[in-house]
């Protein structure tokens, strides 16, 4: 027996550091297992599985603006880090993936941030979620946040939760799953997730918020942003466009 990271490491040839990162990231699987403790006790002679992120690609830019395809599991921080003189206009999840904007003018931001603050930003967003969804959802419900490092955590909280609206509409049905299309108004921390969940159906591989079902990441894809009247739209990948 040893620990997954240093025996990630001896697997792929890399040191015990990136071993230890990658699994952090939630990239390495044994079989279809994600393997969540880089210090968890396996035997020697697991076989690991690395899945690679997917190349960012860039939908948009100019002198102002830079609107890019986040793949699944980069966190939003080093797409900035990756293109020069941009900065976050907005994050998203690590294992979600979508349109995600950068500025590169500070006037520019400004006038962003105050199109955000006055809800004139639209939001659309595709889900697979457990459970069968017939009908159209209005979801109103504040949420607060606790922040601990770089994790956080949201619940409803009607007494100091913030005010949160989801729009949640059936888009198709497999089983005992749904795809759902999802608008926002507001962008709190985990928002989607934590109001589907409260709902009964919580978004596939979400297993933070409750999800059962084994995914290689949560299904959750950031669609299509719409700032200035400009429209910035992400393809939807192959794991949500084909759930199976």
């Amino acid at each position: 027996m040893e620990k997954a990271y240093k025996l990630l490491a001896i697997q792929e040839g890399i040191s015990n550091k990136r071993a230890k990162e990658l699994i952090d990231r939630g990239l390495v699987y044994v079989a279809d297992k994600k393997v969540k403790i880089a210090r968890a006790e396996l035997p020697d002679d697991t076989l690991f599985r690395v899945e690679k992120p997917a190349d960012i690609s860039i939908i948009y830019q100019d002198d102002k603006i830079v609107a890019v395809n986040k793949p699944a599991f980069i966190e939003s921080i080093d797409i900035e880090f990756a293109i020069d003189g941009a900065e976050l206009l907005h994050r998203l999840d690590r294992e979600t993936s979508g349109v995600l904007l950068l500025v590169r003018d500070d006037e520019f931001k400004k006038r962003a941030i105050d199109e955000f603050r006055k809800r004139r930003v639209k939001k659309e967003y595709i889900a697979w979620v457990e459970g069968v969804v017939y009908e159209e959802m209005l979801i109103d419900l504040p949420i607060h946040t606790v922040k601990r490092g770089s994790s956080a955590y949201s619940k409803i909280d009607k007494k100091r939760g913030k005010e949160a609206i989801s729009r949640v509409y059936p888009d198709e049905v497999q089983g005992k799953k749904s795809r759902v299309r999802i608008e926002i108004d507001t962008g709190r921390t985990h928002q989607i997730r934590l109001h589907l969940s409260h709902m009964g159906y919580p978004i596939v591989g979400d297993e933070k918020y409750g999800s059962v079902t084994q995914a290689k990441r949560q299904l959750l894809h950031a669609k299509s942003i719409e700032l200035f009247g400009k429209k910035y739209e992400a393809p939807i990948p192959n794991d949500i466009l084909r759930y199976k």
